[in-house]
């Protein structure tokens, strides 16, 4: 068999072929575990070397994880019931504000500012940020605000309500663009309208920031959106109230295409 690996010779027979390939092939197999052995050694060397490291990085990661889980417990639980007995003066203040017949201004800065040994709104989405009666204290206040004429306030405590509800997500838009419209910056008061109105597909919301927002394009010249906003009210929303005005628009927006 020594006679197979002389310089120079070649297998003749199929027998030194075979046995050859067997040679090759241990020795391809030989050098593949030898890579594999140095490679586990490297990688063992440089645990071991660096295995402090290591540790101090996965006890960073659960002691995050911990503190998260902590400061939900502990924290934002014990916050949210704190800040919802808060608000619930606060709250009062307002609904009072929006069915009086007079003394609304009053009753809209008692909401904001507080009364009666409670927080106001302002506060409460202050002190309790990051709870969910916090984020709605911002609404209820940029509402406050916008009903007391304080545009700029109402915008910046509206634009920090954040909401998947179906309703009152596209209201905060809406009334953002609301308070632009009386601050004369109609293009701003666009933007919000639309965002408002796309913002949920409902028979409540969509069809009055669409209107809000055609007459809006309508006012800054810009006939042809106004006509496809009013269209999507006739097509999308026949039921609407809206409906039965946006055809009298869409006569208008077209005059003014021509």
């Amino acid at each position: 068999m020594a006679t197979y690996k002389k310089r120079g010779y070649k297998p003749k027979t199929k027998v030194e072929k075979e046995i050859e390939v067997e040679d090759t092939s241990s020795s391809t197999t030989a050098e593949v575990f030898d890579t594999l052995d140095e490679s586990a050694n490297k990688a063992e060397e440089f645990v071991e070397k660096n295995q402090k490291n290591i540790f101090i990085i996965i006890g960073a990661v659960a002691a995050v994880a911990l503190l998260y889980l902590g400061y939900q417990q502990f924290v934002v639980k014990p916050n949210q019931g704190e800040a919802m007995n808060e608000m619930y003066q606060a709250q009062k203040f307002f609904n009072d504000a929006v069915t009086a017949t007079v003394g609304q201004d009053s009753l809209y800065t008692l909401s904001l500012k507080g009364g009666e040994g409670k927080l106001g709104m302002v506060d409460i989405a202050d002190q309790y940020s990051g709870t969910a009666a916090g984020n709605l204290a911002n609404y209820y206040a940029g509402m406050a605000y916008l009903n007391t004429k304080d545009y700029q306030n109402a915008i910046t405590y509206l634009d920090k309500f954040e909401s998947d509800d179906e309703t009152l997500a596209p209201m905060a838009k809406g009334a953002i663009g609301d308070a632009f419209m009386q601050l004369t910056e109609a293009e701003n008061a666009l933007d919000y309208y639309i965002e408002a109105a796309n913002l949920r597909q409902n028979e409540f919301t969509a069809p009055t920031y669409l209107f809000k927002a055609g007459i809006t394009a309508l006012n800054l010249n810009q006939a042809s959106k106004a006509l496809d906003l009013f269209n999507k009210i006739k097509d999308n929303y026949p039921s609407s109230p809206e409906a039965t005005q946006a055809e009298v628009f869409i006569g208008k927006a077209k005059a003014m295409s021509n």
